[in-house]
């Protein structure tokens, strides 16, 4: 018996659509048990088989990958019965790895129906000879990938022709117009014929709206799809909403719990402890806090036999895949991620969706929860907000985002203890727990909404307590803007040189160091005998101004390196430097 409709779908079948399908992509969708329509396959579909250009904004989980990957494989089909090994015939473009492996795998089935037309998948993390010497053995008649990785296969490959290209996809195409991937864009898109169709696919598309022209559109059909407000403590949802919908999926819930920094890392392992049978998706700030918080959960005894998987940009591309395969095989279990696993992908199954930090880009927090809840199925979602950011809530109902308050328990048991206690029994722990508190007042300090997510109200001490800190980094900022460190009460007793890395091979290595920087020290005797000269350099002239001049200096140094920052963000929207660049002068590198 054919499965009836759910909400997420229309009245109209795939083999209705007019212009019609061809039989052999119906027998594809057919055997893979898709019937019906999505509101955005409905609405596409057509256009796109109509030599219409496309601007779609729809939520996540929507059915965009086939609203473009249907009318995409037609195109082929009618082009040409018999590309040339290298003649490039369609693009996919999408902003990260994962999203373009996704992309590809979906498509296989489909490409299959076309005869002699090879699709090919290009991400970074892999040889960049190995893949040009792969295309010009087997040819390559549709790309899939990174612009990074296209743009350079373009530059490096003169045996690929573009002068026949049908159709250019930009999938999470907000992402793809940002400073750190115009400049690749803008080169990719300009080696393009005009004489083409192009679609530009995002859960977030009317920010960029603007920048759709450099995209190369020519008078493109906005296709705009919206989920009903959902209706919250009796009230309706114009009372509710700015607009009489949600950028959120209709099934999809969403909850924030407010509370101190010392007391979120006890709140996230309580609600885990309740939820060992979900699928979780749990999203951090930065690369660092992944590999921290990884390695922690997993010492903690209340998480014995609960499947871990860390996922984030600084892991090599065999590992980053493994990861996401391994979590999507899994029925439950947690993943621990930044922002790279943030857009387009499609993990069947995902029950709730944590984020333990807020993003930095506002815009994120959709693509985020939007991993669960898709195609019309329920899912839950949950923000941890500090008291400070409880603007954020009234922010995002602004931006059509309905956020309900979820009380806080005051029964759960302070895990921070054991924190500190695997830390004193473990240099790595340690040394990762410092490297992630000093991440997170980094990225903290580059939210876009800084106007709420004001840095210099951060409470270091708590925050450093709900990392299990020991002891207090020595960071500029805390010292030169005067954080404030209380609720932080220092381990007494310890000497962290002892402390020992748990894995031998590491700690033998550390050792050797040891030893070595001692004997280095010892060949030195007389130089140490030496009475130490009276320096005059800038160092102890600082020491002898009063406190308003050295005051005025520091201000003075703040506002150079302020200046410093802004020129290279000029430079970063101009183009003259990328994402990579950027985050290197800055120091931001941490972030993704």
């Amino acid at each position: 018996m054919e499965p009836e409709p759910n909400r997420a779908l229309t009245d109209l079948r795939f083999s209705d659509l007019n212009p019609p399908l061809s039989t052999p992509v119906l027998e594809a969708l057919n055997e893979f048990g898709f019937h019906y329509c999505t509101p955005v396959q409905a609405a596409t579909i057509p256009l796109l088989l109509t030599y219409k250009d496309v601007a779609v904004d729809a939520a996540t989980g929507s059915g965009k990958t086939l609203a473009f990957l249907l009318p995409l494989v037609e195109i082929l089909r009618k082009s040409l019965s018999s590309p040339k090994p290298h003649q490039v015939m369609a693009m996919i473009i999408s902003p990260t790895r994962e999203l373009s492996s996704q992309i590809y795998h979906v498509a296989q089935p489909f490409i299959s129906t076309l005869l002699n037309v090879k699709a090919t998948c290009l991400v970074g993390g892999s040889s960049i000879s190995a893949e040009t010497k792969r295309i010009e053995e087997d040819g390559a008649n549709l790309l899939i990938g990174t612009p990074g990785r296209i743009y350079d296969i373009m530059n490096r490959m003169d045996i690929l022709k573009f002068r026949d290209l049908e159709i250019l996809i930009l999938d999470e195409a907000d992402r793809l117009l940002e400073g750190g991937f115009q400049e690749k864009m803008n080169s990719i898109i300009s080696r393009l014929p005009k004489l083409r169709r192009t679609g530009l696919f995002s859960a977030t598309q009317t920010e960029a709206v603007e920048e759709l022209s450099k995209a190369g559109l020519r008078n493109p059909v906005r296709v705009e799809v919206k989920t009903e407000a959902k209706m919250q403590g009796g009230l309706t949802s114009s009372q509710q909403l700015t607009s009489g919908s949600s950028k959120t999926p209709l099934g999809l819930q969403i909850e924030y719990l407010e509370c101190e920094a010392d007391k979120k890392p006890s709140h996230l392992v309580d609600f885990l402890t309740k939820n060992m049978s979900k699928k979780i998706i749990i999203y951090f700030m930065t690369c660092a806090c992944v590999d921290y918080w990884g390695v922690v959960l997993s010492r903690l005894d209340t998480l014995k036999g609960c499947s871990l998987i860390s996922l984030h940009g600084k892991l090599k591309q065999t590992a980053r895949v493994k990861a996401l395969t391994s979590f999507t095989d899994l029925s439950c279990g947690v993943l621990l991620c930044t922002d790279v696993a943030a857009r387009g992908l499609d993990i069947p199954g995902v029950d709730w969706i944590v984020q333990y930090d807020p993003p930095q880009d506002p815009n994120v927090f959709v693509h985020r929860v939007g991993r669960t809840a898709r195609l019309g199925k329920s899912g839950r979602a949950i923000i941890l907000l500090l008291p400070k950011e409880e603007a954020y809530v009234e922010f995002l109902r602004i931006r059509r985002i309905p956020l309900e308050e979820r009380k806080c328990p005051d029964n759960v048991q302070d895990i921070v203890p054991e924190i500190r206690s695997a830390a004193k029994k473990d240099r790595n722990i340690m040394e990762k727990g410092l490297r992630a508190f000093v991440s997170y007042i980094r990225a903290y300090k580059e939210h876009h909404c800084s106007y709420i997510f004001r840095w210099k109200e951060l409470e270091i001490g708590k925050l450093a307590m709900g990392h299990g800190l020991l002891q207090l980094p020595c960071m500029r900022d805390v010292k030169c803007h005067s954080l404030s460190t209380k609720g932080f009460v220092p381990v007494k007793d310890i000497k962290f040189a002892d402390i020992k890395f748990k894995d031998k091979s590491r700690e033998k290595q550390r050792q050797k160091n040891l030893k070595a920087k001692k004997e280095a020290a010892d060949l030195e005797p007389e130089a140490e005998m030496k009475p130490k000269r009276k320096r005059n350099d800038a160092t102890t002239i600082t020491r002898k101004k009063t406190g308003k001049q050295r005051q005025a200096a520091q201000t003075v140094e703040d506002r150079d390196e302020l200046d410093r920052d802004y020129r290279l963000l000029k430079k970063l929207k101009k183009g003259a430097i990328n994402e990579s660049e950027f985050a290197k002068l800055t120091g931001t590198e941490d972030f993704l």
